[in-house]
């Protein structure tokens, strides 16, 4: 890959791992930063009904999976920042193909090509099926 795709895709990577840490700084924030009295401005102590909790218990546990997946995202593109230090980057790390770069312009910071991350899940599905 070129030097100057790799600035332009180093530069994509940056700006997506910026918004990527607001966001998740954020959900953090809001998920583990407050209780429920302090999130809706209540200011008694009155037991609050039952669907409420449950509903607060959602919603955190909703944004909980959304911050672990926003952190396995960061790791993804930190992998893609260090491969393209190392020059490998848009390359794929199971069968050393070029990835396609319609595909890393739709993820790029994907470490497989198309056709090793369908084998991959292919795998991950037939374990799930057995186990």
């Amino acid at each position: 890959m070129k030097v100057a795709e790799l600035a332009q895709y180093k530069q994509i990577l940056l700006d997506l791992r910026k918004k990527l840490v607001g966001n998740v700084t954020f959900m953090e924030d809001e998920a583990l930063g407050k209780s429920r009295q302090d999130a809706s401005g209540d200011l008694s102590n009155v037991p609050i009904h039952m669907a409420d909790v449950g509903t607060d218990n959602y919603d955190r546990d909703l944004t909980i999976g959304l911050i672990q997946n926003g952190e396995e995202e960061l790791k993804a593109i930190d992998n893609a920042l260090e491969r393209i230090g190392n020059k490998t980057y848009g390359t794929c790390e199971e069968c050393g193909k070029k990835i396609a770069k319609a595909r890393l312009a739709a993820l790029p910071y994907v470490n497989n090509c198309i056709e090793c991350q369908r084998l991959e899940e292919e795998g991950e599905e037939g374990e799930e099926e057995t186990g």
